[in-house]
């Protein structure tokens, strides 16, 4: 009969721990605590928050916000190539030093980041 209780509780423990580790992941992804790059809305409102900005200064740190954006649009475009040569570089040296089976694997790794990359982008 204990070693019945011993089960049951650790098999409690083990759904609460995959629980509560569930719930934490959904909260933190939610409330943009996980999510990566840049949130204009969040850092608009933490300026408007934490300085007290009227309406008409929302309005304009707004547009600053949005013309700066686009600067950094400009800019990626512009040097988004040579990144993407250097990480093909790398990624080819690296497929240099792989037997057979590694290259394999290497490869579908590569093509599953480039997939996360492009869906985020």
């Amino acid at each position: 009969m204990s070693r019945r209780v011993y089960l049951y509780f650790a098999a409690t423990f083990v759904l609460g721990v995959i629980i509560g580790g569930a719930a934490v992941y959904f909260y933190a992804w939610n409330t943009g605590h996980w999510h990566r790059g840049f949130n204009r809305d969040r850092v608009i409102q933490h300026l408007r928050e934490e300085l007290e900005l009227s309406p008409p200064q929302v309005q304009q740190v707004t547009q600053i916000i949005d013309d700066e954006g686009k600067k950094y649009s400009d800019l990626q475009k512009q040097v988004e190539p040579q990144f993407m040569a250097v990480r093909e570089d790398t990624r080819n040296r690296i497929r240099q030093l792989l037997t057979p089976q590694q290259l394999s694997k290497f490869n579908e790794m590569v093509r599953r980041l480039d997939e996360r990359h492009h869906r985020a982008h």
